[in-house]
């Protein structure tokens, strides 16, 4: 991700009043076990970020291992062996067998990381799959606002 980005989230994420929107960083283990168990390997920026953040919000709720209180403790692997299982008749199965899930939207559809690092959005009630972004690092800077 690129230092500008990083820096942004660091000041903000690092303020006394966003302490829950922070995590404990994740450690290179906790990545290795993950990455094992989902078969996945996780993309560079993803990585850097919740080595930086842990579970951390950036314009969305963005899970890892050890998340910031107000996101919830599910973990990256929770929500991907989850949504495999609840998904794995829907058209969009493949994605989540072969991506990862980092975050879901407001009403429950997951957002996920493919092996190219593009974002998608797998719509649960229409059965749709739709990019929502061509790399993690643009995810964030398209919904990262400061307050």
């Amino acid at each position: 991700m690129n230092d500008a980005l990083m820096e942004r989230l660091k000041i903000f994420l690092h303020r006394e009043d966003n302490r829950t929107l922070v995590g404990i960083p994740t450690s290179q283990e906790e990545i290795a076990k993950a990455q094992q168990r989902l078969n996945i390997s996780f993309h560079e920026d993803y990585v850097h970020f919740i080595q930086t953040f842990g579970g951390a919000y950036a314009g969305l709720a963005v899970h890892a291992f050890s998340n910031g209180s107000s996101l919830g403790n599910e973990t990256v692997v929770d929500l991907t062996l989850g949504f495999r299982e609840e998904f794995k008749e829907l058209p969009f199965a493949k994605v989540l067998r072969t991506g990862y899930v980092i975050s879901l939207d407001g009403t429950g559809n997951p957002i996920i990381i493919n092996p190219a690092g593009k974002v998608f959005i797998c719509y649960h009630d229409t059965e749709e799959i739709k990019l929502l972004a061509d790399s993690f690092e643009a995810l964030i800077e398209e919904n990262f606002y400061e307050w």
